[in-house]
């Protein structure tokens, strides 16, 4: 059980890691101070529920077809390959330094309807909670509950550090050095997970 705990811990984490949209967002608030807590709870209760369906629904389909569960863990190494060259790319282009734009107070309608679009129009969050996270969960079967659990767990204390530490950040994330070598550690990470995967 303690070893899908840390599994699930670690797969979420470097799949929410990832740069995107949704975590310059939540950076973006944090480095503005407004509606912090609001952000990183829509965030991490989202991520919760796509994971947990992809836990339970993942496990149910497995069951009914015996194939399935490897042909998503052969799908799973193949996204990860895929999506770790893509953060190799972007860090072989450069980093983006983060400046929040603006200096007028956001209402909060707008930060949560942002923030919602962030989450749930981006089509990688399917396909890394419902799909990925849902075919690595099964690979620890009877244990899929702890796993998914600590999932959604890396998901709050990351956003809840991205959020809350982004003043601490500000310094770093200015310059693009820095985005460059979280992208590219991001890299490393995934093409890890993968060989870990098509091992196991």
């Amino acid at each position: 059980m303690l070893e899908a705990a840390i599994a699930g811990y670690l797969v979420s984490l470097s799949l929410i890691a990832a740069i995107g949209a949704q975590n310059a967002f939540v950076l973006r608030q944090g480095l503005r101070r407004e509606h912090v807590g609001v952000v990183v709870a829509i965030c991490a209760a989202s991520d919760a529920l796509l994971i947990s369906g992809g836990v339970a629904g993942f496990g149910a389909i497995a069951a009914a077809l015996p194939w399935f569960a490897a042909a998503m863990r052969w799908l799973g190494v193949g996204f990860l390959l895929v999506y770790g060259a893509l953060r190799f790319r972007a860090a072989l282009k450069g980093g983006e330094a983060l400046v929040p734009k603006g200096s007028e107070p956001v209402p909060l309608r707008r930060v949560v309807t942002m923030c919602l679009m962030f989450t749930w129009a981006n089509p990688h969050v399917y396909l890394d909670t419902l799909v990925f996270i849902g075919s690595v969960s099964a690979q620890y079967a009877p244990h899929g509950l702890a796993f998914g659990i600590a999932a959604a767990a890396a998901s709050l204390s990351f956003f809840a550090a991205l959020g809350y530490g982004a003043r601490l950040l500000a310094p770093v994330f200015a310059r693009p050095a820095a985005w460059v070598v979280l992208e590219a550690a991001v890299g490393s990470i995934m093409w890890a997970l993968a060989a870990v995967l098509a091992l196991g």
